[in-house]
């Protein structure tokens, strides 16, 4: 039963009236006597103009102080002869607002136990947790709607712990997100509107719908998207921001990846000289998935703060970077693969908060502030160029453009996603890669925003100029990498790898800050570089404990052909073979794909040249065969599954529609 029945279902209140006493009189003899107005047949009255009128009991009471009344005395007086919080009904306050909550409102709770109520304003659905602003300003509005009293906060706070205790007992759990949710084969992407629409995507395309079957929360900060359009087109996007062909793919690539609801997300890094509108084109991108009244922020102090910024928003931006630390590394990569945090709850002695999720991430800064391996593993690259100053053009002109191309950009991502959810069963990977979810995803929307094979091309080659980066930031990795260019193998402990890597680094690098005090160290940093060593041709191995003392040794080889071994990583073979694709600028009709419509019996025919490579033609799609680019290993419990040098990718592809005559720009 919704609150508007509720209201409709009781008897209108009469507006209260004012008491029938006289207040002038009880001034003028408190003057002479300052007893007055502490005598019962004053209190009663001053207690029924407290309820009836406030303003006319302060204005009494204002009044009486100035005469002499001790304030002390008659304010105990009047709360003690007033009925415990009593509304205008009679009945006590807390106990109507339970009231109210209890038929107008359905009360659950997530599968932490937070408790949550789903409420009907203006005809539509919200969903405010109990103990949120949000709520209580609902609660309020209808406790006036029905009495036109007002609470008082003692009485709010003992309504809200029977109203928490009642959504516990309602025995009803539900999944509440924020801004994207993935239920089901279906995505959902919260508008942030005051009606509180939400886009639903599925295969075959997408809605907008006010009654979705799935529940978000709202949290300070958020603000609305536009509405989307159908026929848009992502070519829109390449007129506001700052990046070449490939960065343009990987940018588009982030972006649905972002909006999939499905971890784990990449985190894009954005890097750029100064004034080549980082900041723009990070908050643009952000502006498509959440946007945010502060897109772009500071860096959190800590992994606390990191996890309640991720509570309250689905994108985390972060603006001019200049390098991370270890413990910021460490929660970025779990906040992008999946984690969780808990902290000790205010004003309680043992209860949890807990976070547990993953979240898509943006940040931008000067130079390579990526440092460590794994965090590099997982993110993706784009760098910007300069802006020429006969081509910069002011805030106040771009934001107006791109405010006005929104809804046809948002609605060409629907479009690419519905795509993803379409083509997602034929991409097949016979061995997963880090961030495997990630690629298979970014292959299924492919042909919404880029040629065939073009988001491979240009993955593969970003990774290898990560690795080449990570390995020149850690000065145990660079270090390493020089020792074994004339080496097939060095074996040793961890305590005489040090001595012979230090002898290889030279002084001056081994007595700095970043070198390893110890072998207990060295052998955490090699773990940690042993991916991007790989990737480069070594490969870091235990045999295990060795000899009577039972020595543990490490193993550093050469794998490279020219050293005897197996050959180059498929991230390192593959790679070298890829170049950047000329042909995509500008996105306009000619060698470029749009979405198409799904034919009766799967993708049509085109007469598009499949890409190159073993194929054959399957149920309507093209299988082929690739090296896989993309393997890559980590001792870090939260990495992806291993994948081996060789290994492959098969994919079934749609056959690609006819090219587009239309220009898209």
């Amino acid at each position: 039963m919704s609150a508007n029945t509720i209201r409709d279902a009781l008897p209108p209140l009469p507006p209260p009236s004012a008491p029938d006493f006289d207040f002038d009189g009880l001034i003028a003899e408190t003057k002479d006597e300052t007893g007055a107005a502490l005598r019962p047949e004053s209190i009663a009255a001053l207690v029924a103009l407290q309820a009836s009128d406030i303003a006319k009991f302060a204005t009494v009471r204002a009044a009486l102080r100035r005469v002499g009344c001790p304030l002390r005395l008659l304010d105990p007086a009047i709360k003690d002869a007033a009925p415990a919080n009593a509304g205008a009904r009679g009945a006590p306050i807390a106990e109507r607002l339970v009231e109210i909550a209890n038929n107008g409102a359905v009360l659950f709770e997530d599968a932490d136990g937070v408790p949550y109520a789903d409420v009907t304003v203006a005809g539509h659905r919200e969903t405010w947790g109990v103990r949120s602003a949000g709520f209580a300003r609902w609660l309020r509005g209808e406790f006036f709607d029905k009495t036109r009293g007002a609470v008082a906060s003692e009485a709010l706070a003992t309504a809200l712990g029977t109203i928490e205790a009642a959504a516990h007992a309602a025995g009803i759990v539900r999944d509440v997100f924020v801004r994207v949710a993935r239920v089901g084969g279906r995505i959902y992407h919260d508008l942030g509107d005051s009606e509180w629409r939400v886009v639903e995507i599925n295969a075959d395309g997408w809605r907008l719908t006010d009654d979705a079957p799935v529940r978000f929360r709202r949290a300070s900060g958020m603000k609305a998207l536009p509405i989307p359009t159908a026929g848009g087109n992502l070519a829109k996007l390449r007129n506001f921001v700052n990046v070449d062909d490939v960065g343009f793919t990987l940018a588009v690539a982030w972006l649905l990846a972002a909006l999939s609801g499905a971890k784990p997300f990449p985190i894009l890094a954005v890097a750029g000289e100064q004034g080549s509108a980082k900041s723009t084109f990070s908050a643009m991108l952000r502006a498509l998935i959440d946007p945010n009244a502060a897109p772009l922020r500071s860096l959190p102090r800590d992994a606390r703060d990191f996890f309640i910024a991720a509570s309250n928003a689905w994108v985390l931006g972060f603006d001019n970077l200049s390098g991370l630390s270890a413990e910021t590394s460490d929660t970025m990569c779990r906040l992008a693969s999946g984690g969780g945090f808990a902290t000790r709850q205010l004003r309680t002695d043992g209860e949890e908060v807990l976070f547990s999720g993953a979240r898509p991430i943006i940040a931008n800064g000067i130079g390579n502030f990526v440092g460590r391996a794994d965090l590099a593993d997982r993110a993706v690259f784009v760098r910007l160029a300069a802006i020429p100053d006969d081509r910069r053009r002011p805030e106040s002109e771009i934001w107006p453009a791109f405010d006005a191309a929104a809804p046809g950009i948002l609605g060409a991502l629907y479009d690419a996603l519905a795509l993803g959810l379409r083509t997602l069963p034929t991409v097949r990977t016979d061995h997963l890669p880090r961030m495997a979810d990630f690629a298979r995803w970014s292959i299924a929307c492919e042909g919404a925003f880029a040629a065939p094979g073009a988001f491979l091309r240009a993955y593969t080659a970003n990774r290898a100029e990560a690795v080449a980066d990570a390995i020149e930031a850690d000065p145990v990795a660079s270090t390493v990498r020089t020792m074994m260019a004339e080496r097939r193998e060095r074996t040793g402990t961890a305590t005489e790898l040090l001595a012979a890597l230090a002898e290889a680094a030279g002084q001056r690098l081994a007595q700095s800050k970043s070198w390893p005090a110890n072998g207990r160290a060295l052998s955490e940093r090699l773990t940690r570089a042993a991916p991007a060593l790989r990737a480069v041709g070594i490969e870091v191995t235990r045999p295990g404990p060795t000899g009577k003392d039972r020595a543990r040794l490490i193993t550093l080889a050469n794998i490279t052909p020219a050293h005897g071994g197996v050959g180059p990583s498929a991230s390192s073979a593959s790679s070298a073979g890829f170049k950047p694709a000329s042909n995509l600028k500008g996105m306009n009709g000619e060698n470029r794909w749009t979405v198409p419509d799904r034919p009766e019996g799967g993708p049509s025919a085109s007469s598009a040249t499949p890409p190159a490579g073993p194929s054959a033609t399957q149920g309507g799609c093209v299988r082929v065969v690739r090296p896989n680019a993309l393997n890559s290993r980590d001792m870090n419990e939260a990495d992806e599954a291993d994948g081996g040098p060789g290994a492959v990718t098969e994919i079934l592809e749609p056959i690609a529609p006819e090219w587009s005559g239309e220009a898209l720009l």
